[in-house]
């Protein structure tokens, strides 16, 4: 049985946003409060649609060039803060432009107002991107976007596949960073293999309880949470990382769904039988450590990511209302 832990928040920090210039579907859902619940009232995610890379291959449709392409965002998505993080620890910020759309998620989608602008064509929402690369499109509108803007079109929006794109298809651009290699051959399995029951677990683990409109769904999703974070607490107790003692894709996408846990998902969503900051030493150390690594710290905007969740997703929260805490502190101390 788990023990019941109270959330507490010990500290406050100033965050830094970047700034604009700066298996199964991994992508926020999009199309505003529009979730897909079944009969038993648990969360389905749906698949994303444009599944395309970037290739040197002789004739490939997308090879890589400097900057062609274009990452569109969210801060608050943990799906497409993989993409940040990567673009980030990979030095791509003069390769690949980025924009961020506004943290308000409504019926409409995502959407672009005040400082958060679409700097290649102005459109106030995403979708209209979306139906400029396909004028018939019908499915969801959905963050990450890497956009081709010699060919005006979607080349992937599935965050699994452009952070390994990220990860070695620009190295060309990137000498001093080119030997970070997220996906080496070598783990590769073992990482498919962690990544495979952290998803279906834990990042989206978190939603399913969340979006559960039934105590079934619920408990469901949010005892095999837990049974999840306590074996990668267990494994964090003996390796600084989650494969072959070194830094991978797999702790990029358990990392964004951590730093969100405490200020998120452990009262909005009602993960709470435990929390990162009181719990899991190691998970925090990995938080911290990752956290701390150059220019990850930007991509962080924790009142961002609050107003998201908490005032975009009314059927959870319906006064809009924010919490205060926002985790732990993952400056300190440092790793």
């Amino acid at each position: 049985m788990y023990r019941y832990s109270l959330f507490a928040n010990h500290f406050a920090r100033k965050t830094v946003r970047m700034p604009a210039s700066s298996t199964t579907s991994q992508a926020a859902p999009a199309e505003g409060l529009k979730v897909n619940i079944d009969d038993s009232g648990a969360f389905k995610r749906q698949a994303s649609s444009f599944r395309d890379t970037i290739s040197d291959e002789p004739g490939a449709k997308f090879p890589p060039e400097k900057g062609r392409y274009h990452l569109y965002v969210s801060y608050g998505c943990p799906w497409a803060h993989r993409t940040l993080l990567v673009r980030a620890l990979k030095g791509l910020e003069d390769v690949i432009s980025l924009d961020s759309t506004h943290w308000f998620l409504d019926e409409r989608g995502w959407q672009f107002k005040d400082q958060y602008k679409d700097s290649l064509y102005g459109v106030p929402y995403l979708k209209e991107l979306y139906l400029k690369a396909d004028p018939m499109y019908e499915g969801r509108v959905t963050v990450p976007v890497l956009w081709d803007k010699k060919t005006e079109t979607i080349v992937n929006n599935e965050s699994a596949e452009i952070i390994r794109i990220l990860n070695t298809a620009f190295d060309k651009f990137i000498p001093n960073k080119a030997s970070l290699n997220l996906y080496p051959q070598h783990l590769q399995v073992e990482i498919d293999s962690v990544n495979e029951w952290v998803y279906e677990t834990v990042n989206n683990g978190v939603y399913k309880a969340g979006f559960a409109t039934s105590q079934t769904a619920y408990d469901d999703a949010v005892y095999p949470l837990f049974q999840s974070l306590d074996r990668l607490e267990a494994m964090l107790s003996k390796s600084d990382y989650l494969v072959g003692n070194t830094l991978t894709e797999a702790d990029i996408r358990l990392w964004t769904t951590i730093i969100r846990f405490d200020p998120v998902y452990h009262g909005h969503f009602k993960c709470n039988i435990k929390s990162i900051e009181k719990d899991y030493p190691n998970i925090l150390k990995l938080a911290r450590r990752i956290y701390q690594m150059p220019k990850v710290a930007e991509t962080v905007d924790i009142l961002y990511i609050k107003k998201g969740y908490y005032g975009s997703q009314v059927r959870v929260n319906p006064t809009g209302i924010y919490a205060a805490g926002n985790g732990p502190n993952l400056m300190q101390p440092k790793i």
